[in-house]
C-alpha cells in the first residue's frame, strides 16, 4: 500500500496525463472527422463483434510471417491481460489489505498464474522485435531509396519509436515482474501459481526488509507511473494500433472486394488533399502498425518502384502529428503527392489488392491510390501513354485502338461458325474481352476455347464488334467517366441478347460484370472459365480421354483469386486432366501479381524498376522444379509469354493456359484442312485492297439479306462487277471471291492487318 503523499502525487500525476492524453485522443477524433463522408453505420453490433473476435483470434495478425506473428501473440494477451494487472495494482496501493499474493481464493490464484505467464510472454516478445529490429534489421522493413519519406521517417523516427515503446513495455511489465519477486521474498515463501517470480524471488533473498520494501515501492512506480507518463506520447505513438485497429476492422468496407466506391463528388472526383479522403480512409493513419508487410507483398516496391502503401500510411500519420491544430487552419489541403506520395509511385500500382489483404488492421492504402488516380485523370494529369491508350478506348472501344470489326478477326481461323448472341438466342453469352480478341499471345487460347465449347456442345455465342472494353482497368486509373461510358454501352448491348449466363476469359471483365455492372443496371449471372469448364468435366459434356503425365504451377490472378475468391476451380481442372499440381510458395491469397492491372500493361517499365514483376514470378516457377507455368488469364498469359523470353528461360518454361491442357486430355482428331486454291498473287491483292476498303460483310446477316460481294463493290466503291474483270481478268475470279468471305469474322479481315500487340 502506498503512503498518503505517494497516493496524492500518482492521482495528481495522473490527472495531468490524462489531461494531455485526452488533447491527443480529441486531435484524431477532430482529424477523422476532417475526412470526406462515408457510411459505415450498418450493422455496427455485429461488425464490432467479429472484429472483436477476430482480433481476440489474432487472425488479421496471422495472415503472413507466422514466427512474427506468434511473438506479437505474446504481447497481445500480454498486455490485454495486464488491463486487469493494472487495476490490480492499483488496488493494491489503495485498499488497505488488498493482495492476491498468497490468497487462497482460486480466482486470485488464477489470476497470479496468468500474470505471471504472460509478462514473461510478454518480456520474450518485446526482446524478440528490438532484437529484429535493431540488430537483425531485417530488408523487409527499409523502404526503397526513391520512397517519399517524411523527413522524420527519414531521420529514423520509426526506429526511434518502437526504441520508446520498446523501453516503456519491457519497464512496464518487467517493473511489475520484479516487483511480485520481491513481494514472495519479502514473506519468505514462493508460489507455484506465481512460477517464474517465484524462481527470480531467490535473487533477493539476502535482502533487507527494508530494502526489499523500498524495491517494492520502486517497482510500482516504474510500472504504474511509466504507463500514466506514456498516456500524452500514446496518441502519437505506433501503440495507438492497440485502440484503433479494432475499431478500423469493424468499420471496414462490406462491400465486395471487387468493387470500387462511388464518386461522392461528381464535380470533383477523387482526392487531392487529406481532407477529401473518406475518413475510414484518415483512420487508417492511426490503426498502422507500421510492420511494412503490404510492402513487402507489393509487387511494385519488390521491384524497385518509388512505391510503398507503408510509407503512404506512415506518411500520413507523421505529417497529422506535425502538424498538430494547424491541420484545421489550412495545412489539411497541402496536396497528398506532397507529402504521401509521389506522382511516380501513384502510377506504379497494379490494384493487385495484396497490401489490403496481407494488412493485420483493416488498412486500404491502395484505395488513397485510386482517390488519387481519380483525381489526376479528372485534371487530365496523366502519363501520355496512358492518355493514348484511353483516347483508343473512347474512340474504338478497346485499347489496341483498332477498329470495333476486328474484334472477332481471331474467330476466322476456325472451321466453324461462331453465333451471334446479339441475333439468335444462346445459352452462354461469352464476353470474350480486349486481351484475348486483339493480341496475339492470347487468340490462340481464345481460339481453343471456342473449340473446347463446341466440342462439348455447348450452346454459346459472342457479341463481335458490337462488345467493348467492360472498363475495369479504365476505372483502377481514375477514369470513372470512361468507364460509365463503355459499361452503359454494354449494358446496352447485352440486353439486346438471350441468354442463360455470361462467361469470361478474363478475370478483369469478370470482376467489373460480377461486381460493378450490377449497381448500374447490369446484373447477370457471371462466371470465370474455369468454373464452366469444370461444370462440363463433371457432367461429362466435356470428356477427358486420357490423363496427362505433366508436372506444372499455377499463377492465381489477382482479379480471380484475391477479389473474388476463386482459387480451387482452375486447380481443379489441372488436376481431373491428370496434372500433378506444384504449389509456389506464394499462392492462392498470397499470390504475387503479374504487374499488368491497375493500368500497368499500358504503361512502360518505371525509370526505377530493376526487375518485372512477371520476370519474379517465374524465378520462382523454375525454383520448384516444373517446366509448365500455368495461367487463367489473358493478361497472365502475355506477361508471362514475354517473361519467360526476358528471364532467359524460354526454352525451359512453357506457359500455357489451363484450356491447353483440357484440350489435349479431351484428345480430339486432328481436323482435315483442305487444301487451299492457288490463285495468282497479281490477282490476290488487288482485290485483297478493294475488299479491305469496303465496309464489311456481317457473319450474321440474315441469308435473305446478304448481298454478294459484287453488289458489295458497286454500292461502296462505284466499280461494277465488269470493271473488276476487265482490271484483273482472271477465270477463277468466282472462285477466288468466295475463299475470300469469312465467315467467322464480322468483316473480312488480312493477316497483315493487325499486329495484335496492344497500344502502349
Amino acid at each position: 500500500m502506498l503512503s498518503s503523499n505517494e497516493q496524492i502525487t500518482f492521482i495528481i500525476l495522473v490527472v495531468i496525463c490524462g489531461a494531455l492524453a485526452f488533447q491527443g485522443f480529441s486531435r484524431i477524433f477532430k482529424t477523422v472527422r476532417f475526412g470526406a463522408n462515408a457510411d459505415r453505420s450498418d450493422n455496427l453490433v455485429g461488425r464490432f463483434m467479429t472484429a472483436l473476435i477476430d482480433v481476440f483470434l489474432q487472425k488479421p495478425i496471422a495472415k503472413a510471417r507466422p514466427i512474427v506473428s506468434m511473438f506479437h501473440s505474446f504481447i497481445f494477451f500480454g498486455f490485454s491481460f495486464y488491463l486487469f494487472v493494472n487495476v490490480n495494482d492499483v488496488l493494491e496501493a489503495y485498499v488497505d489489505g488488498w493482495t492476491t499474493i498468497g490468497s487462497d481464493n482460486i480466482v486470485a490464484k488464477l489470476f497470479n498464474g496468468f500474470a505471471d505467464i504472460f509478462s514473461v510472454f510478454v518480456l520474450v516478445g518485446m526482446i524478440f522485435f528490438l532484437y529484429r529490429r535493431f540488430v537483425q534489421k531485417p530488408k523487409v522493413m527499409e523502404f526503397n531509396a526513391n520512397v517519399k519519406l517524411h523527413p522524420n521517417v527519414s531521420a529514423g523516427g520509426l526506429k526511434k519509436d518502437s526504441l520508446i515503446v520498446g523501453i516503456f513495455i519491457l519497464f512496464h511489465v518487467g517493473s511489475r515482474w520484479l516487483g511480485t519477486a520481491m513481494h514472495l521474498a519479502e514473506n519468505g515463501q514462493t508460489d507455484p501459481w506465481l512460477p517464474t517470480a517465484s524462481i527470480m524471488s531467490g535473487f533477493f533473498s539476502d535482502w533487507s526488509h527494508a530494502s526489499l520494501e523500498t524495491g517494492i515501492h520502486v517497482t510500482w512506480w516504474l510500472a504504474m507511473g511509466l504507463i500514466v507518463m506514456f498516456l500524452p506520447y500514446f496518441p502519437r505513438s505506433k501503440h495507438i494500433h492497440l485502440m484503433i485497429a479494432p475499431v478500423n476492422l469493424a468499420l471496414g468496407r462490406r462491400t465486395a472486394r471487387g468493387a470500387m466506391d462511388g464518386i461522392t463528388n461528381p464535380a470533383s472526383p477523387g482526392s487531392k488533399t487529406l481532407s477529401d479522403l473518406p475518413w475510414p480512409q484518415v483512420l487508417d493513419s492511426w490503426a498502422c502498425i507500421m510492420c511494412t508487410r503490404c510492402h513487402e507483398v507489393c509487387p511494385a516496391h519488390e521491384s524497385g518502384t518509388p512505391l510503398s502503401p507503408s510509407a503512404l500510411e506512415i506518411n500520413k500519420r507523421y505529417f497529422i502529428n506535425e502538424q498538430g491544430n494547424g491541420l484545421f487552419n489550412g495545412a489539411g489541403n497541402i496536396s497528398l503527392l506532397e507529402y504521401a506520395i509521389s506522382e511516380d509511385a501513384m502510377w506504379a500500382c497494379t490494384t493487385c489488392y495484396a497490401c489490403v489483404e496481407v494488412c493485420p488492421v483493416g488498412n486500404e492504402p491502395m484505395m488513397d491510390i485510386l482517390e488519387l488516380r481519380r483525381n489526376q485523370v479528372f485534371d487530365a494529369k496523366m502519363p501520355d501513354e496512358l492518355a493514348d491508350v484511353l483516347r483508343s478506348l473512347d474512340e474504338q472501344g478497346n485499347s489496341f485502338n483498332e477498329s470495333a470489326r476486328r474484334r472477332s478477326k481471331w474467330s476466322k481461323k476456325l472451321d466453324f461458325k461462331l453465333k451471334d448472341a446479339t441475333k439468335e438466342p444462346v445459352k452462354y453469352l461469352w464476353y470474350v474481352g480486349d486481351f484475348a480478341s486483339f493480341n496475339q499471345n492470347c487468340q490462340d487460347t481464345t481460339r481453343k476455347v471456342a473449340e473446347v465449347l463446341t466440342a462439348a456442345g455447348v450452346d454459346f455465342g459472342i457479341m463481335g464488334k458490337r462488345e467493348k472494353s467492360a472498363g475495369n482497368d479504365v476505372r483502377r486509373v481514375g477514369e470513372e467517366g470512361l468507364f460509365d461510358v463503355l459499361a452503359e454501352q454494354n449494358i446496352e448491348t447485352i440486353e439486346k441478347c438471350e441468354f442463360e449466363e455470361i462467361f469470361t476469359t478474363d478475370p478483369h471483365t469478370f470482376n467489373s460484370l460480377k461486381n460493378e455492372y450490377p449497381e448500374r443496371g447490369g446484373d447477370y449471372p457471371v462466371k470465370h472459365y474455369s468454373t464452366l469448364l469444370l461444370e462440363l468435366i463433371k457432367t461429362g459434356d466435356i470428356e477427358l480421354k486420357k490423363k496427362l503425365d505433366i508436372k506444372a504451377t499455377y499463377h492465381d490472378p489477382c482479379y480471380l483469386g484475391r477479389y473474388n475468391g476463386i482459387y480451387d476451380d482452375p486447380r481443379d481442372v489441372m488436376k481431373m486432366c491428370g496434372i500433378e499440381l506444384v504449389e509456389m510458395p506464394r499462392n492462392k491469397e498470397n499470390s504475387f501479381c503479374c504487374g499488368a492491372g491497375g493500368g500497368q500493361i499500358w504503361l512502360p517499365d518505371h525509370d526505377d524498376m530493376t526487375q518485372r514483376p512477371s520476370e519474379n514470378r517465374i524465378e520462382e516457377a523454375v525454383s520448384v522444379g516444373v517446366n509448365n507455368f500455368t495461367v487463367a488469364c489473358p493478361k497472365d498469359m502475355t506477361m508471362y509469354s514475354d517473361a519467360a523470353k526476358t528471364s532467359g528461360h524460354e526454352d525451359t518454361m512453357a506457359v500455357k493456359d489451363i484450356i491447353d491442357f483440357v484440350l489435349e486430355a479431351m484428345d480430339l482428331p486432328e481436323p482435315v484442312e483442305e487444301p487451299e486454291p492457288i490463285v495468282a498473287a497479281a490477282v490476290v491483292e488487288p482485290v485483297r485492297e478493294i475488299v479491305e476498303s469496303v465496309e464489311p460483310i456481317s457473319v450474321d446477316s440474315e441469308p435473305s439479306q446478304e448481298k454478294s460481294f459484287d453488289e458489295v463493290v458497286s454500292e461502296e466503291e462505284g466499280i461494277t462487277e465488269t470493271e473488276v474483270k476487265e482490271t484483273h481478268p482472271d477465270p477463277n475470279l468466282d472462285e477466288m471471291k468466295t475463299e475470300e468471305e469469312i465467315p467467322n469474322s464480322d468483316e473480312y479481315e488480312s493477316d497483315e492487318t493487325n499486329s495484335g500487340e496492344p497500344l502502349i
